[in-house]
């Protein structure tokens, strides 16, 4: 079992990291969480990671914290997702957001990243809840938290109506600060993000 790497960065593709580890290269499937965290080429890093084996092939999945690794692990339990569609939901969300919007059941959110429609973003929910895994520094999961999934409920609607496309929602909404109240903020906020790409 290899548990964790720690060498240089050589190499990164869109959902890969290739880590020279004394002149061995490992090559690692990840979220762009984990690529932005790992620095540039000849940077020294530090993943931690799970082996996938099935019967054509072995794959080495890692990120740069536990937690990312634990929902990773989690994500990979619910039916019908697999390592590459795991890592892809963790690219669109940050930690926290991927919890509330769970935790809210808010479907539509999840239904953003490409390869999880309707069906596999309520199975998602429902499979989820209840076993998602604690966060280090981060409040539990539990009544406060149904008011930002409400309030991004109702940025979400509000920018469908505009017509913006579930990826430009997904990226708006996931740019918004923790800190910003209210859905009118909220909504302005995830505006400015928009104009700014």
């Amino acid at each position: 079992m290899i548990a964790g790497l720690r060498g240089r960065v050589f190499a990164k593709t869109t959902d890969s990291l290739f880590i020279d580890v004394n002149g061995v290269i490992y090559q690692v499937g990840t979220s762009a969480n984990t690529l932005g965290d790992s620095g540039d080429q000849g940077a020294e890093v530090m993943v931690v990671t799970r082996l996938i084996v099935r019967e054509d092939q072995m794959a080495l999945y890692g990120f740069t914290t536990e937690d990312e690794l634990r929902l990773f692990d989690t994500l990979v339990s619910v039916t019908g997702v697999g390592p590459r569609l795991a890592c892809a939901v963790l690219s669109r969300f940050p930690i926290d957001q991927l919890h509330n919007a769970i935790a809210s059941e808010n479907a539509s959110l999840l239904a953003t990243v490409p390869g999880i429609g309707q069906k596999t973003a309520a199975r998602l929910i429902l499979e989820m809840r209840g076993k998602l895994p604690a966060l280090q520094g981060l409040p539990s999961r539990t009544g406060a938290m149904a008011v930002p999934g409400r309030r991004a409920d109702e940025v979400v609607e509000a920018l469908q109506a505009l017509g913006y496309s579930p990826a430009e929602i997904a990226t708006s909404v996931s740019n918004i600060s923790p800190e910003i109240e209210g859905t009118e903020a909220r909504l302005l906020a995830a505006l400015r993000s928009l104009g700014n790409r």
